[in-house]
């Protein structure tokens, strides 16, 4: 089982399929020209996870090695990731991996079905006789890649071993690429639009950014229930990006009761997941041991906070593409947002990382359960987003100014800057 954060065993996920198989269907083909990438859906949205982005990891060390098996039972330590090959060949020369205690140095091929080395040609291919390693993303039955004259090469699936999940390296390849040349990727795929076209796709983008929490809030209901669907989706809304894998898991262990009831739950959870935690680059205050214990105070000031949430009275707004600032007088928004905090997070989660937990959590989970919250999601505020996004608005608007910036249109511009990071490569 694979979480919607992509790691393999924890919440809500989808069955990965003999052979590595991933729902939404794979684009491309490997070449120097066309890169192969999965369409992976995700807790926040469907998004693509490109093969480059693999070879990244494996050349950073995010693959957790230290009780890894080959397909074929083996233990394998890699003690060096190899030389990144960015021309035709294997992907890394002069890797050494450890198989059973024997040290082996070699090339090693990255992909992300054990299928692809076929479809690429690479088993009848002289290039790739020195392989002596197959890593692959996604779990496939077969013990063994075959080579040339039947040479038996050992696969490795990396998707249990990576410290992450497959969302949050997604999205920090997108962060990363946007970094060194502000907005502009999202402003290529929109250059040749007119304005009511820009604006239009955006809200198109928006509209299936919201679908698709929805999709996923819905299946996370039907599995766990209102309740603990509550708790899983806000432990992973609090953790920050490198840590939500690990809040997920918190969340399957130490269930709402445990919060409820036992104030050494925060330790523990600490603790119980020590080794999965990410703390180099976090800021102090999205640090995971601060968060659970922010946690733990939000429970025990609102204990049923899941069935406070339920029985808020979330206005609903039925027209999405009306002005933000009319809509947000007329419900009286920032007033909304104090009661809601106050009424159901128990004042403890403010700011930023609390609209994202309004618009990531909470309304995709009333909206699965029949809530009509569709256009309050979009108005709402863009939260975390914003720092990243507000001036692309500004310029894919055509310079206006357009009213403030609320989530539905940073989503959208969000999902447009995803994809374009494939399109346009």
């Amino acid at each position: 089982m694979v979480d919607v954060a992509g790691r393999s065993g924890v919440g809500v996920g989808f069955e990965v399929p003999p052979g590595g198989t991933v729902p939404g269907g794979v684009t491309g083909e490997g070449s120097l020209h066309a890169e192969v990438v999965a369409e992976i859906p995700g807790e926040y949205g469907s998004f693509v996870f490109p093969e480059r982005v693999l070879q990244k990891l494996w050349l950073r060390r995010e693959v957790d090695d230290g009780d890894a098996r080959l397909q074929d039972g083996r233990r394998v330590r890699v003690r060096e990731p190899g030389r990144w090959n960015h021309l035709g060949g294997p992907d890394f020369g002069s890797a050494v991996v450890e198989i059973d205690g024997c040290r082996r140095v070699g090339d090693v091929e990255v992909h992300l079905r054990e299928r692809d080395w076929y479809a690429h040609g690479h088993g009848a291919d002289p290039a790739y006789d020195g392989v002596v390693l197959h890593a692959v993303l996604f779990p496939t039955v077969e013990a063994w890649t075959k080579g040339r004259e039947e040479r038996r090469i050992p696969i490795l699936v990396l998707l249990p071993l990576l410290r992450r999940g497959l969302e949050d390296y997604a999205a920090d390849e997108v962060i990363e690429r946007l970094a060194g040349r502000p907005e502009t990727r999202i402003l290529d795929i929109l250059q040749g639009c007119t304005p009511t076209e820009r604006r239009e796709r955006v809200l198109a983008a928006a509209v299936a950014r919201w679908e698709e929490k929805v999709r996923w809030a819905r299946l996370r209901l039907e599995h766990l229930g209102w309740r603990e669907a509550c708790h899983h989706a806000a432990l992973q809304a609090l953790g920050a990006r490198p840590n939500r894998a690990a809040m997920l898991q918190v969340a399957s262990v130490w269930p709402l009761s445990a919060w409820q009831h036992g104030q050494e739950t925060p330790g523990l959870a600490w603790a119980g997941q020590r080794s999965r935690w990410t703390v180099q680059g976090v800021r102090p205050a999205n640090h995971p041991q601060r968060r659970l214990q922010q946690y733990a105070e939000w429970v025990a000031r609102v204990p049923e906070w899941p069935e406070r949430l339920w029985e808020f009275p979330w206005p609903a707004v039925a027209n999405i593409a009306a002005e933000v600032a009319n809509v947000r007088r007329g419900v009286d928004l920032s007033h909304l947002r104090q009661w809601a905090c106050a009424a159901v997070a128990g004042g403890v989660v403010r700011g930023g990382r609390f609209d994202s937990l309004v618009c990531d959590a909470w309304l995709p989970l009333l909206a699965a359960r029949g809530r009509d919250v569709a256009g309050l999601w979009f108005h709402w505020f863009p939260g975390e987003l914003a720092s990243t996004l507000r001036h692309a608005r500004v310029m894919a608007d055509g310079g206006e100014a357009g009213g403030p910036l609320c989530q539905g249109v940073a989503q959208g511009l969000w999902a447009i800057g995803m994809n374009s990071e494939i399109a346009l490569q």
